[in-house]
């Protein structure tokens, strides 16, 4: 089968161990089943998986990606969950197993003609959302749903600030956050994804650092350092930063006056489970949402979709079809 697999680490030039070719087709274990992809997307992950983050030297050559739709051996149409957890292990939501992985970290990942999974991880896709859509909701989009619905458990009317519109999880939270009935502020340094992120549903699209109409229930935080003490202080009394990324550093200022007289409260979220991937699914048929998709390319040319991830040239989601 073709597949994009990391070949080699590099921090300084991480494309220079992408690798483009013939693999092997998977044998998968019992419990498990092969799908064939019809689509899968790029994340940010794939490219830190090529600066040797999650992975070790041993383990190359590793198909890269955790995000894919396609159709599993009986035929039927699925969204494949990425994150694989110990479903003994007892903690209910697999995200908090503390030995789980995601696909292309221990297992190859999506970025493949096809890719084995356990048969649990397995969400169907429903007939109204296209490969290339339900390609977009397993990282993105499903951490996306969680970090507003479960972790800020904002409600509708309520108020929320998406910090760095533009990138597949900022313009996720938008999107969903809008179409829950939430007023959504969205910043960028661009004006271009500024000016995007109100076609999305954003009730106003601001300068990053500037200040807030009014301060807000909740932050989605993806970028870090560069924004964390505007988000802190566009945060109401008792609000909630909900923290997903640290892009541009991980060691800001913890501001703990702030934190403790306000009585603000900061929660750290990964990805989502396979129950939220399902609900997810099912709030985009509702709502008519889609995701935002920037590009599709052929996975022959993922090199392309690399470059521009790692140049910030995007808005949305990048889709790669074998």
């Amino acid at each position: 089968m073709f597949a994009v697999t990391a070949s080699r680490f590099d921090a300084a030039d991480p494309l220079s161990g992408l690798t483009l070719g013939e693999r092997p087709d998977p044998a998968p274990p019992e419990g498990w089943t092969t799908v064939t992809v019809k689509a899968a997307a790029l994340n940010h992950h794939d490219l830190w998986s090529l600066q040797g983050v999650g992975l070790r030297e041993e383990q190359l050559p590793m198909v890269l990606g955790c995000d894919a739709a396609g159709v599993d051996e009986d035929g039927n149409e699925v969204i494949v969950h990425a994150v694989i957890g110990d479903p003994g292990a007892g903690f209910g939501d697999e995200t908090l197993d503390p030995k789980r992985t995601l696909l292309s970290e221990k297992h190859d990942g999506t970025l493949a003609e096809k890719v084995a999974v356990p048969r649990r991880n397995l969400v169907p896709k429903p007939a109204e959302l296209s490969f290339e859509e339900a390609a977009c909701l397993p990282t993105a989009w499903l951490t996306a749903y969680r970090m507003l619905f479960t972790k800020a458990d904002v409600a509708p009317g309520g108020t929320v600030l998406v910090q760095g519109a533009g990138g597949g999880v900022a313009t996720a939270a938008i999107a969903l956050g809008a179409a829950a009935g939430l007023r959504v502020y969205a910043t960028s340094r661009s004006q271009d994804k500024r000016d995007r992120a109100l076609e999305l549903g954003a009730h106003a699209a601001l300068e990053s650092g500037a200040r807030l109409p009014e301060r807000v229930d909740a932050v989605i935080e993806t970028v870090g350092e560069a924004t964390w003490s505007h988000s802190l202080k566009s945060l109401r009394p008792g609000g909630r930063v909900v923290v997903v990324g640290s892009t541009s550093g991980q060691a800001p200022s913890a501001e703990l006056q702030r934190m403790f007289f306000l009585q603000l409260s900061v929660i750290g979220s990964t990805m989502g489970t396979r129950d939220e991937l399902d609900r997810l699914a099912r709030f985009l048929v509702t709502t008519g949402v889609r995701p935002q998709i920037d590009r599709v390319l052929p996975l022959r040319e993922a090199r392309e979709g690399f470059a521009a991830m790692r140049e910030g040239d995007l808005f949305g989601k990048i889709v790669f079809t074998p």
